[in-house]
């Protein structure tokens, strides 16, 4: 089974990386040993930038690299940030570069090149570089094997080698030097993202993989052994005053090699806000060195904090991480005004559920198959694009919809695996299927036909219809089935049926059911005898429920993916404890009293019997609070205590009773599926009293409904899967089912 990797290690690592960046730009050791401050600033900080190419890489190229993920939807929207992160800085250090005139005598060329590799400060090269770096390994990996976008970007390093440590070299070579020297007037290092930021992206890229194989002290041992011999060669060329620059050695990719593998092994909790200090760190450190410097010189005490070198290291380090936090203090609280996520009505995600359910339900599966879950109709109502990002966070890598705009939309959003279209897609829509590298399904042999016609090769499972007469092929006719994997621009990748009453305890419908994974399984198995090789799957839900021996190669989790069945009723064998994920709440808008035979609401359908008040909430049938809870028959938890609806459900506004609640104001939260107090309201209740099933609550839920993640109650320990089997089997003696507590 998948389990979820810790990244702690590269985290810790931001942090002194960061830190190193500040020691390249203050010289901490100048005033005691040039030669101990070149080794921190100019061999061991080297490390640094480096290592936040290869953390890009590896968490925004990996899949588009190793030719998993070719979507470049989200690489795009990671490029949109990074150009607005480098045009802030841009914005930011204007001033300070015309207070110091470094554009004063600027021509145009000249502003394009600072611009496009040079960067506007100092530092900010990083920023073009970055941008530069994944728009060609980005171009690599759309036409070459991961093997030979390493090598071009191994070669493209070599050539920049010979621009920076290695120029006095390149100096000697006949028609070199000149190649350079044209190619300087573009820009002024070859540290750029043509020559320096490929060959560690790809590296990112491809190095998490089989990395967990290699024991740390390997990885040890090759970082103490390669970075002692770069140390060595960057004496020697300084030696040999061979240097240009000295941000390129011929050993730091080895160095690097070791260092990141090492850091991977390093399996400690991850630290979030590591990421966004330390990238704020070196943006600000700069500034915090004007800022440091000026102080320092206007109150008297430059010959302690700016003449000692190791001083002024550790002050402007202790003010870039205040500045840095503060910064970052700073962005959330704008993201949260920016958001309003609960101004109004809004449905609330307890993403420690979704994992809960997640890790319950591979334990329950055999090892070799995994979930694939049913993100279709956003996620019943969830919110496919978060959901579906944090279960590939917790390793998913399959999932399934039920239309090529579904799958579109996962794909925009950065998701990555497997995703397959369960119903049908015109063919019209075919190029958006292959241009997202979704799976498309074979709905029967006309459709076959269909897709055949596109003329250009299509991945695809087929689906049969081993009873339930909604879409397939009919498993008894196999030589039909077996042309499908035959047509030429069709690569089979899988097969489908569904059970359609496997959640039933009624008489016969065992049968039924039994008689349909048997059908799937004798088919698929005479296929396989037949060399069709391809996955295979047949149950959902309430097969995993309930019917487990029918798990094949995916098992394709629906409602109870989301901590609930479609109705409390229906028949569930496994005595899986399953936690909801979902509450929907609202606001009170506005509080009024009713005097005994006055009316409110559409129609008058509410009268009051009595002095009564009541609540209006914000939130109505459009943003799917069903009509049929009116009148009383649905209900909401306001400060602990149950209101029932007064009258008729509005598009945008509902009507509470809350006569007996005391001190209700405007701003209280309605709870309408969750807990308030000691009340609770499920999905259960209002489905029941809407007359339907908790599918189609969740799935009615409207788009204006704002969807938000619970914050956590505290740390929580990652339960893998592996844990819940164990945990399961401890259990299995005693034939005591879990409690829910």
């Amino acid at each position: 089974m998948d389990t979820k990797r810790s990244y702690g290690g590269l985290d810790v690592f931001r942090m002194i990386a960061a830190f190193l960046v500040v020691a390249i730009h203050t010289s901490p050791l100048g005033t005691f040993s040039a030669e101990a401050d070149f080794f921190l600033t100019r061999e061991l900080a080297r490390l640094a930038v480096p290592f936040f190419f290869m953390v890009t890489g590896h968490f925004v190229l990996a899949g588009w690299v190793r030719g998993e993920d070719r979507d470049f939807g989200s690489i795009r929207r990671y490029l949109a940030r990074v150009a607005v992160l480098y045009g802030v800085s841009v914005l930011l250090y204007l001033p300070i570069g015309i207070y110091a005139g470094h554009y004063w005598e600027l021509t145009f060329s000249g502003a394009l090149r600072m611009l496009f590799f040079d960067g506007t400060f100092y530092h900010l090269w990083y920023f073009p570089a970055l941008l530069l770096g994944i728009l060609i390994v980005s171009l690599l990996g759309r036409f070459c094997a991961p093997g030979l976008s390493l090598f071009v970007s191994s070669v493209l390093y070599l050539i920049g080698l010979l621009g920076d440590s290695y120029w006095g070299l390149a100096q000697k070579i006949p028609g070199v030097s000149d190649a350079y020297e044209l190619g300087f007037r573009c820009f002024s290092y070859t540290r750029n993202g043509i020559f320096l930021a490929p060959l560690f992206l790809v590296m990112g890229a491809l190095l998490e993989r089989g990395a967990e194989k290699t024991k740390p002290v390997v990885n040890a041992v090759g970082l103490g052994v390669t970075f002692a011999l770069m140390a060595a060669e960057g004496f020697i060329l300084r030696h040999f005053d061979f240097q240009r620059h000295d941000s390129m050695y011929l050993l730091l990719p080895f160095c690097m090699f070791f260092l990141y593998r090492l850091l991977l092994s390093w399996n400690r909790k991850t630290v979030g806000a590591f990421r966004k200090i330390s990238m704020w760190i070196y943006i600000l450190h700069p500034a915090v060195i004007v800022v440091v410097r000026g102080c320092a010189k206007a109150i008297g005490v430059s010959g302690i904090f700016v003449d000692n070198s190791l001083i002024h290291y550790l002050t402007v380090c202790a003010g870039s991480a205040a500045a840095g936090l503060a910064a970052v203090v700073v962005q959330t609280r704008l993201r949260r005004k920016k958001g309003y996520e609960k101004d109004r009505a809004w449905i609330e995600l307890d993403m420690a559920a979704l994992e809960h359910n997640v890790r319950t339900m591979q334990a329950m599966l055999p090892e070799n198959c995994k979930l694939m879950p049913a993100v279709k109709a956003e996620a019943y109502g969830h919110g496919a694009v978060l959901i579906s990002r944090e279960l590939n966070r917790l390793g998913v890598k399959a999932f399934c919809v039920a239309s090529v705009s579904e799958g579109v939309q996962l794909r925009k959003a950065g998701v990555r695996g497997e995703i397959l279209i369960l119903g049908y897609t015109h063919p019209r829509q075919l190029d958006l299927v292959r241009r997202y590298h979704l799976l498309q399904a074979v709905v029967d042999s006309r459709y076959a036909e269909e897709l055949a016609r596109y003329g250009r090769k299509l991945h695809v499972h087929i689906a049969v219809d081993t009873g339930m007469h909604r879409i397939g092929i009919p498993c008894s006719r196999q030589e039909e089935i077996e042309r499908v994997f035959q047509i030429k621009n069709l690569k089979v990748e899988g097969i489908f049926s569904h059970l359609c009453v496997s959640d039933s305890e009624e008489a016969g419908k065992e049968e039924f059911t039994l008689a349909q994974g048997e059908a799937f399984f004798q088919l698929t198995d005479a296929l396989r005898g037949k060399g069709y090789e391809c996955k295979r799957h047949l149950i959902a839900s309430n097969g995993i429920l309930n019917y487990p021996q029918f798990a094949g190669d995916y098992a394709r989790a629906g409602i109870i993916l989301y901590g609930v069945r479609s109705a409390e009723g229906d028949m569930d064998r496994s005595g899986a404890v399953l936690r909801p994920v979902m509450s929907l709440k609202a606001r009170v808008a506005s509080v009024r009293e009713l005097n005994p035979g006055e009316g409110a609401g559409y129609g008058l359908a509410f009268v009051a019997k009595r002095p009564a008040r009541i609540a209006t909430i914000t939130i109505g049938y459009a943003d799917g609070l069903s009509r049929l809870l009116s009148g009383g028959r649905g209900e909401v938890l306001i400060r602990g205590h149950r209101a029932p609806i007064a009258g008729r459900v509005c598009m945008d506004q509902t009507l509470v009773d809350v006569t007996e609640i005391p001190d209700v104001q405007t701003g209280d939260i309605a709870v309408l599926i969750g807990r308030s107090g000691s009340e609770v309201i499920t999905a259960y209740d209002m489905a029941e009293a809407a007359g339907t099933i908790t599918n189609e609550i969740f799935t009615s839920m409207g788009a204006r409904l704002t969807r938000t993640v619970k914050p956590a109650a505290g740390k929580r320990k990652a339960i893998t899967g592996a844990d819940m089997r164990e945990k399961k089997t401890a259990e299995e003696p005693s034939g005591e089912k879990p409690q829910d507590k």
